[in-house]
């Protein structure tokens, strides 16, 4: 709870970090000012590119007290702006699997790495990124929270498999081993509510400790204000329930 007097500040900054196959990669960086210790997040930033509301979305995972990286999986794709960056990755066929769950645990060592971690670190992601987000929380071991918004392509037909794509990540979710929480629209597409439906099945089915919720009146990527899918009631709710999640599973040291 804020009280008028309390000292806040934060540094926020970008970085460089090893990646996968140890390449280096470009990261932002937020964290509170203080001795801590802090509980770390990583968030997977969505197709549309690492752009100005990851920036703005790690800003406010520190300023509500939580050390905060934002790596960027399009670095190999060159530089420009986030747009321009995004459609040469989608040109060249999309993010490889293997590459992004690379970056993504990189980003996890690092944060693992600070003195004033409090040894919890979870991972967020919308769009592809909260695709990215639970594959990598099923595939590499660190992770004491997951966090999903409307992540599209977790459940996969064969067809949908690829050489970037190669297994469904549905399929790996024997493996994972952290609470996850799930937020969706009723009008999604990717993923459709038949699609979340049988996500939370095999979440149920392997004992998994889950919460999702499915709001009304809301598609995909409802809490970006500046799109025309924004839906403020659903995305305050949705954020409230963020946070009351991740200070249940990463607040205590």
């Amino acid at each position: 709870m804020y009280q008028t007097n309390m000292y806040e500040g934060m540094v926020a900054e970008t970085i460089t970090l090893p990646g996968f196959n140890g390449e280096l990669i470009n990261a932002y960086f937020a964290r509170p000012l203080g001795d801590g210790p802090f509980p770390g997040m990583v968030l997977a930033h969505h197709m549309p590119g690492w752009d100005e509301w990851y920036r703005e979305t790690t800003r406010k995972y520190a300023h509500h007290g939580y050390a905060t990286i934002s790596p960027n999986l399009y670095f190999r794709a060159g530089h420009g702006t986030p747009e321009d960056v995004a459609a040469k990755v989608r040109g060249d066929g999309g993010l490889p699997d293997d590459q992004a769950v690379g970056d993504l645990a990189g980003a996890m060592r690092y944060m693992r790495s600070l003195p004033y971690i409090n040894g919890k670190v979870g991972i967020f992601g919308t769009c592809s990124g909260g695709r990215h987000a639970y594959l990598t929380a099923c595939q590499v071991p660190g992770f004491d929270a997951v966090v999903d918004c409307w992540g599209g392509g977790v459940v996969m037909s064969a067809s949908d498999l690829n050489s970037n794509r190669p297994v469904a990540p549905l399929d790996y979710t024997p493996d994972l081993a952290c609470p996850i929480l799930g937020l969706f629209g009723a009008d999604d597409r990717s993923p459709t509510p038949e699609q979340v439906a049988q996500h939370e099945a095999e979440l149920k089915k392997y004992g998994k400790n889950y919460e999702f919720h499915i709001y009304p009146d809301a598609g995909h990527g409802f809490f970006y204000y500046n799109r025309p899918n924004y839906r403020q009631q659903q995305a305050v709710d949705g954020w409230e329930k963020i946070f009351a999640f991740l200070g249940k599973y990463l607040a205590s040291e």
